[in-house]
């Protein structure tokens, strides 16, 4: 990121009351989440593409299986430290 740039949105979250901090902590959350998502989808298009269309292979399903439970683990993390179930 840039320095000058940094500064600048540091400074105006300095000047944040607490509960638009708690919005812009959620907000960031959110496009976080968002390309997690988007990178899960291209790796799972980039599996899709070397493969025949009627054939997954064992270790693709492992692989997708692997990237919904850490997309599944990742979302009981950010509920737990928003505090909700």
């Amino acid at each position: 990121m840039n320095a000058r740039i940094e500064e600048t949105i540091l400074q105006k979250l300095k000047q944040l009351s607490p509960e638009r901090l708690a919005e812009v902590e959620d907000f960031v959350e959110f496009l976080a989440a968002k390309d997690r998502r988007e990178q899960a989808i291209q790796r799972l298009r980039a599996l899709r593409q070397r493969q025949p269309s009627e054939e997954i292979t064992e270790q693709e399903m492992q692989e997708i299986v692997a990237e919904v439970r850490t997309y599944r683990a990742q979302k009981r993390a950010e509920r737990e430290r928003a505090g909700r179930p």
